[in-house]
């Protein structure tokens, strides 16, 4: 296989997203899209063409476009209350020798809860496919070279890093369905503390050794409606995404800590802080590593170009310059290609590569689903108040209290 066909479930945000991630991409073709809303799909199509990766024909039957034999590959970019779904639909059409997909590459967080999590990976893997987990901000360039530094040249002559922290914080969603629990199940630590959770949970793995040799131990969690549940900012979900968010709050902070022990027995430690509660230029993504004689700190807030726009330039409200904008005056950072700057287009290259050469990738959703664990216990710990030991059983059949309402429907 030369070229691999890319199929698209879902045509939001985070679709478009990987398009511009895709573009530069050898052997990739986006050649079908498949979207609930018709409007959507027709301007993710219309936008692959202008990239230069193909127009992809539109689908309103998933399964129709599943068949299709120039379908090599799915990426999987719904909202997590149809993940389970969207996944038994690619599976049974592969186990029934329909179409010529190969691999399915899905969109973080894997699941809602771990049972979810556990039924999306255990029927991928019955259907023989390959898959990848899209956690782009391990790929993102300087997350990869700043763990390079740290194993290549900290760990090797002093020893190796012992801390890493991760935080991914901005002023709010786009969608309405990640403000309401009863869709999500959760709120900023299920949207974002499932990038900072894997992060530093990469950073600290050595990589000459398997993902696996670095062990949970305990989670501590901590959540908090800081902003967003207050009176005056409630009314401003109503007014822009019609979610009374007074009836069903999500947490709009969210700290993680785990405590792991590498392949020595020894403890090392990863810090994961997530909000929806920050106002600043925009998107702001950090990484901090310790090690014995060395530290390490990347900040997206520190790009190579800034503009200054004085309070006489009057621009439309944009994101112009950096995602989330909250800002449009002042000093701002400009991030030039977004989908470079945060893992996209490495993500998205080495999952193609993965799929051409018909191997798992190296970032896959047994890794999803380890995250999903990590962020239920850590749910579960900031119900108890207190920091529990790392044990499955806990939350195989857990439910965050914040969903629990919309746990039968």
């Amino acid at each position: 296989m030369d070229i691999l066909g890319i199929g698209f479930i879902g045509a939001g945000f985070s679709a478009r997203f990987h398009l511009r991630g895709l573009v530069g991409v050898r052997g990739a073709e986006v050649v079908a899209v498949y979207s609930r809303t018709e409007k959507s799909a027709k301007e993710f199509s219309a936008l692959s063409e202008e990239l230069g990766l193909g127009r992809p024909r539109v689908y309103r039957d998933l399964h129709e476009m599943l068949a299709d034999p120039r379908v090599n590959a799915v990426w999987i970019t719904t909202p997590n209350d149809l993940r389970v779904e969207h996944v038994k639909a690619v599976t049974e059409e592969a186990r029934q020798g329909k179409g010529n997909i190969v691999g399915v590459a899905i969109e973080k967080p894997l699941a809602r809860n771990y049972k979810e999590a556990k039924e999306v990976v255990d029927m991928i893997e019955r259907a023989g496919l390959l898959h990848g987990y899209l956690e782009n901000q391990v790929f993102m360039p300087s997350f990869t070279k700043g763990r390079e530094v740290v194993w290549c040249y900290g760990a090797k002559y002093s020893g190796r890093p012992y801390l890493a922290r991760a935080a991914e914080e901005h002023s709010g969603p786009h969608s309405p369905w990640f403000w309401r629990p009863s869709i999500s199940w959760g709120g900023v630590l299920l949207d974002m503390a499932c990038h900072s959770i894997e992060a530093s949970r990469v950073m600290l793995s050595d990589p000459s050794k398997p993902k696996g040799s670095l062990r949970p131990k305990k989670v501590l969690g901590k959540i908090a409606f800081l902003k967003w549940a207050k009176e005056r900012y409630a009314e401003e979900i109503k007014r822009r995404f019609n979610v009374d968010f007074k009836k069903e709050p999500a947490e709009d902070y969210a700290i993680v800590i785990i405590s792991y022990e590498d392949e020595n027995g020894e403890l090392v430690i990863g810090e994961a802080r997530t909000s929806w509660a920050f106002v600043g230029v925009g998107l702001r993504l950090t990484f901090e590593v310790l090690g014995p004689e060395y530290s390490l700190y990347v900040t997206t807030h520190q790009p190579e170009l800034f503009a200054f726009m004085s309070r006489n330039v009057k621009i439309p409200p944009s994101e112009a310059f950096i995602e989330k904008q909250n800002s449009d005056q002042g000093l701002m950072p400009v991030i030039p290609d977004e989908a470079v700057t945060y893992g996209y287009q490495a993500e998205d290259r080495h999952m193609v590569e993965s799929f051409l050469r018909k191997r798992m990738p190296w970032e896959n959703l047994r890794d999803g689903l380890l995250v999903v664990e990590l962020m239920m216990l850590a749910y579960l710990s900031a119900e108890k108040g207190q920091e529990i030991n790392y044990e499955r059983t806990l939350i195989e059949d857990y439910i965050p209290r914040i969903a629990k309402h919309s746990s039968t429907g």
